[in-house]
């Protein structure tokens, strides 16, 4: 690739850092870091994926935004921002991955279970979501696995949310540097099909793959205390981001607004979502499991119950 290029490439990142970037003064020494890095060729024998690797590292340099990355692409990448969400590829990589709900089931004991992979937009993710959610509502305990979860739409976050409460609730707030606003983040006051509920117990496994979306919906439902958390802290990117086309096969995805709680103005960035209960990841499904059960227990053994109890009792002995 040609030094020509490659100079145009970075300076149409450093462009996007400076535009959109959440904090300005940390694009300002982006744009040095990345020039600095042109001028001593560090990119020129780079291959496209090596050269997008190696810049989101620098990106990455300043101050661990994990949301900042160069990406390099095998196909075409599209317009910015909301461009790539209308696109039938990308419609298509939802469908593929089950709009990410990527197991949803009944456990032995009445316990329910939902793992989500990406929070993908709900108009693409809603009618999954509803279906998981309407099996999963009868349910005396839930466990929400968002080990592997890698981020996706605030709105999805919400949408999910609203499942696990009986009244709205104010849970987040993002700030966005471009007109200078901030969104409040309610649940939502209708979701369809059934609900299941706000005071039935839920809790939410991570691990250090959980990134984002998924980082959003553990630190929310844990900070109303609605969910225990069990397992790792996650990986700590608390901020949205969009994505901009660079050139033909390669975008970079800037944060352009912070989440925050609405009360204590927290978040997750580079922190991660701390385990109210840490245990190794691996063990958090075992760990959460037991405690569901044990509160299965608790609700009785008569009548109805007798059969969900004894199926407690044996899936408890089995742990």
């Amino acid at each position: 690739m040609g030094s020509e290029v490659r100079a145009a490439q970075v300076n149409e990142v450093i462009r996007r850092l400076e535009g959109h970037y959440i904090f300005p003064e940390v694009a300002a020494k982006l744009a040095e870091v990345l020039r600095g890095r042109l001028g001593e060729g560090a990119y020129a024998d780079l291959g496209d994926a090596e050269f997008a690797t190696a810049v989101t590292d620098d990106l990455q340099s300043v101050n661990g935004d994990k949301h900042l990355r160069l990406r390099h692409h095998v196909d075409p990448v599209a317009e910015d921002g909301d461009a790539a969400f209308d696109s039938d590829a990308f419609r298509l990589e939802a469908e593929l991955e089950a709009f990410g709900i990527a197991a949803v089931q009944r456990l032995a004991g009445n316990v329910g279970y939902l793992e989500t992979t990406l929070l993908y937009p709900a108009e693409l993710a809603g009618p999954a979501i509803a279906s998981a959610m309407t099996l999963l509502a009868p349910t005396d305990a839930l466990l929400l696995d968002v080990r592997r979860n890698r981020g996706g739409t605030p709105g999805t976050s919400a949408l999910l949310q609203s499942y696990l409460v009986d009244e709205q609730v104010h849970y987040l707030d993002i700030y966005e540097r471009e007109g200078d606003k901030t969104t409040q983040m309610w649940t939502l006051p209708y979701v369809p099909g059934a609900k299941f509920g706000g005071t039935k117990p839920v809790w939410v496994l991570t691990g250090p793959r959980t990134f984002s979306g998924g980082e959003d919906l553990a630190f929310s439902l844990q900070q109303q205390g609605r969910a225990k958390t069990v397992g790792e802290p996650s990986r700590g990117g608390a901020h949205p981001r969009e994505q901009y086309k660079v050139d033909t096969y390669l975008d970079v995805t800037v944060s352009i607004a912070r989440s925050l709680h609405p009360e204590t103005g927290e978040n997750w960035e580079g922190v991660g979502v701390r385990p109210d209960i840490p245990v190794d990841a691996e063990k958090a499904f075992d760990t959460a499991y037991g405690l569901a059960l044990k509160h299965v227990l608790e609700l009785g053994e008569t009548g109805p119950r007798r059969g969900v109890a004894e199926e407690a009792r044996q899936a408890l002995d089995r742990l």
